[in-house]
């Protein structure tokens, strides 16, 4: 069996599943980016977030709707995916073994950083799920140490995904969007050297500097004021195994600095 890549990608607001744009054209094609259709999926999703790392053993995830101010037509949507409980005591275990002192959540629906995606990508909602969090307060090290916890996984035809943004300055999305101001080109080029420099460490397999990444790559602050949305890269990284090799499969931007790069990894 060829082992499957990993994924980093970067979601969006709710409305990518009802509003054109180049970053929901790609979700949707993304399952031809792959060898063979998924067994299961493992994703790690920035809107997760608990002290440590949890695995949702939930078979039957309702949906979460963590967002205001949307259309009406987004808080109406299911993605009915089935969970895993015993793919998730694996993923436990394998979490447990690798020294990441795991917890666990019977029950715990779908955020829109795991159902938005996996909508556009998968639409049939015909294969398992079983969502593992993030630890805003932990590093990048310790985010690809859970990756790397799971790269076996990549073996049995599952699937590991990471789901958050590339760039994530909500004030200054926002602003932007509410007041209908002139995008800052300043920012813009923030925003262009920041993702520029992740695409040239990635293509060098410096992973030293990407982990990095926060004292190294410009303009982290403009970019994450906070650092929850990056996590998932470093997951997905890490899930690619020691050398893992990445491709940069998509990349565009809205209002043009809000940044929708996806990765991936093998």
């Amino acid at each position: 069996m060829t082992a499957m890549p990993t994924l980093f990608i970067s979601h969006g607001g709710p409305n990518i599943v009802t509003d054109d744009s180049p970053a929901r054209e790609y979700l949707r094609t993304l399952s031809e980016l792959l060898p063979a259709k998924p067994k299961a999926i493992v994703i790690v999703s920035a809107h997760f977030e608990t002290d440590g790392v949890a695995v949702v053993t939930d078979p039957n995830p309702c949906m979460i709707y963590d967002f205001g101010g949307f259309a009406p037509e987004l808080y109406k949507m299911i993605y009915p995916a089935k969970g895993d409980p015993a793919l998730a005591e694996r993923v436990f275990k394998r979490l447990e073994k690798a020294g990441l002192s795991p917890h666990t959540y019977e029950k715990r629906g779908y955020d829109h950083g795991t159902w938005t995606p996996l909508l556009l990508a998968f639409p049939d909602a015909d294969i398992p799920v079983v969502q593992v969090s993030i630890d805003p307060k932990r590093d990048a090290a310790w985010h690809y140490a859970l990756g790397t916890a799971l790269a076996g996984l990549r073996d049995e035809g599952i699937l590991l995904v990471g789901s958050g943004h590339i760039t994530h300055n909500l004030r200054a999305f926002f602003s932007i969007m509410r007041n209908g101001a002139a995008v800052d080109p300043v920012l813009a080029g923030k925003v262009d050297a920041f993702t520029g420099w992740f695409a040239g460490k990635f293509a060098a397999g410096d992973k030293d500097a990407i982990l990095r990444w926060k004292e190294l790559a410009p303009f982290p602050a403009e970019n994450h004021p906070t650092d929850e949305h990056l996590m998932p890269i470093f997951f997905a990284y890490g899930a690619a195994g020691d050398g893992g090799k990445a491709e940069r499969v998509h990349a565009s931007k809205q209002m043009g600095f809000f940044a929708f790069d996806s990765y991936l990894f093998r």
